[in-house]
């Protein structure tokens, strides 16, 4: 990160008191453990009837997702030579503020029941995929915010997040277990739009000059940041399936997608580079745009081929990206895209919408089967019909856009 003064080393000791007292008494007041994943008996004013499903959730499946996180995608942050260690170091603080912050937030929209915010492993699923699109964010403008900021910007958005997270799942009923939209596509286009504002020609230019020396430990960084991903992500996108039965497509389809987006960047990469085999760091962007693709479309029947051909196009499209539309983002839109989130997060994010759309166009029950309760279970119950279903999934994708550029864009006033 920027070099500090002392006075802002005591702003960020000060700001970093406050916020946890903050947390500490909210949690207090408002927090307890939900009864749905305790034994004993369950009050009737509760609906109890997930509490197996809560209390049989799989201790592994949250830690994946949590090493996930933790890992992977704060290894993201470790991207600049001079500021690499510091970075990976707040990241850190971000993801530990930003788990207890949407813990409280999440609770207030989903499971506040007379006066309390009840909360069980699910809910801290919950929080790890809102600290995710935060962390994203944060890619966008590595290098150019002190930790101070980046702490404000975790506190507004994990707030819009969980906003558009409730919107989209709870009232629209749109089907993104693996957060294509409320994750990726929220999370890049929410810190783009905050780089955008925070433009300043002459600061960028020799900000731009620092962060072109990515140091030797950038590899080191990628390359165990792409093993976490190869091992945890699949977790990360079927964990929200508690149906054995539907997670196995999503496990499988994110592989698929996984490895034909990888060979796809040693395709490519020799082609738009003078190097003859892809840096690690491009092998790490086309690991997380394969998988991000697969985000909402990963529980859905894109059967084996269909995932490897999204893979293998995101696999292409994001190198593309990082080599023809970044300059333009900075040169025509003045937004500095420090780690590229738009080529690895954004674009996959929007084509991994745009796949669920036309995956919900050609779901019946004779396809489904028992899933298309799981997936649709309002166009099951007939209450709603497929053709209304797609519409709902495909009016998601603008609705996340604006409320990431408008979230972006106050909170980079702010």
């Amino acid at each position: 990160m920027p070099e500090h003064t002392a006075a802002s080393r005591l702003r960020l000791s000060g700001l970093c008191f406050l916020l946890q007292i903050l947390n500490i008494l909210l949690f207090a007041v408002f927090v307890r453990y939900s009864p749905e994943s305790s034994p004993g008996q369950c009050p009737p004013q509760l609906n109890c009837s997930r509490r197996n499903q809560d209390s049989g959730f799989q201790q592994p499946r949250f830690q994946d997702v949590h090493i996930q996180v933790l890992l992977s995608f704060g290894l993201l942050l470790a991207f600049l030579g001079r500021y690499g260690p510091g970075s990976a170091a707040i990241s850190i603080l971000i993801m530990a503020f930003a788990i207890q912050w949407a813990v409280l937030i999440q609770g207030i929209f989903y499971f506040l029941l007379n006066g309390k915010i009840y909360v069980g492993a699910q809910s801290m699923v919950s929080a790890d995929f809102c600290t995710a699109a935060v962390l994203i964010s944060s890619g966008a403008v590595l290098g150019r915010v002190n930790p101070v900021q980046l702490l404000l910007l975790a506190l507004l958005e994990v707030t819009l997040c969980t906003l558009n997270e409730y919107i989209l799942l709870s009232l629209m009923g749109v089907s993104d277990s693996g957060r294509s939209l409320t994750v990726h596509t929220f999370g890049a286009y929410f810190g783009l739009m905050v780089s955008r504002v925070l433009y300043q020609p002459h600061k960028d230019k020799r900000k731009r000059e620092e962060r072109q020396d990515v140091g030797h430990q950038t590899d080191v960084f990628a390359v165990v940041g792409t093993i976490y991903l190869w091992i945890f992500w699949p977790s990360f996108t079927s964990t929200t399936t508690v149906h054995e039965n539907a997670e196995n497509w999503a496990v499988l389809n994110t592989y698929f997608s996984l490895v034909a987006s990888t060979v796809a960047t040693f395709i490519l990469s020799p082609v738009l580079y003078e190097e003859s085999t892809p840096w690690m760091v491009q092998i790490q962007d086309a690991t997380l745009a394969g998988m991000a693709v697969m985000g909402m479309a990963g529980e859905m029947l894109v059967t084996p081929f269909g995932a490897l051909i999204a893979g293998f196009l995101v696999g292409l499209i994001s190198p593309l990206g990082f080599r023809f539309l970044t300059p333009v983002l900075h040169s025509r839109l003045k937004i500095q895209d420090t780690c590229g989130v738009h080529n690895i997060h954004g674009l996959p994010g929007i084509l991994g919408a745009l796949l669920g759309t036309l995956l919900t166009l050609l779901a019946t029950a004779d396809t489904y089967g028992d899933r298309l309760e799981l997936l649709f279970p309002l166009v099951a119950q007939g209450s709603r019909t497929i053709t209304d279903q797609a519409f709902i999934q495909l009016s998601a994708l603008p609705l996340t856009l604006l409320l990431a550029t408008l979230g972006g864009c106050l909170t980079g006033e702010l």
